[in-house]
């Protein structure tokens, strides 16, 4: 069941950032990521898998992974900006929908 869509008009001015802003977060958050993920993946198309540095086919294999998993630690380490960007955006939308 999904979560009700909370207004910030209904909650106290202390409460309604906090409530709106986490779930806007992490949705902005998994965009940036997925952003990062795209861009990321042409720098890794040419590499051999060959040995001595290559991991095998294996390594082809399981890349994918390894790409979004480099992007996801990105933003968790501050990413580029993108997420402030789209939870700004996200906030103006919501503004303008009142």
């Amino acid at each position: 069941m999904s979560d009700p869509i909370v207004s910030p008009a209904t909650l106290p001015p202390a409460t309604a950032p906090a409530v709106v802003t986490a779930r806007m977060r992490e949705t902005a958050e998994a965009f940036e990521a997925s952003f990062l993920s795209q861009m990321l993946k042409p720098m890794f198309e040419g590499l051999s898998t060959e040995a001595p540095f290559g991991g095998g086919e294996a390594e082809g294999t399981w890349r994918g992974f390894l790409v979004d998993a480099m992007a996801k630690q990105a933003v968790r380490g501050g990413g580029i900006g993108l997420a402030d960007q789209v939870v700004a955006q996200m906030l103006k939308m919501q503004e303008q929908g009142q």
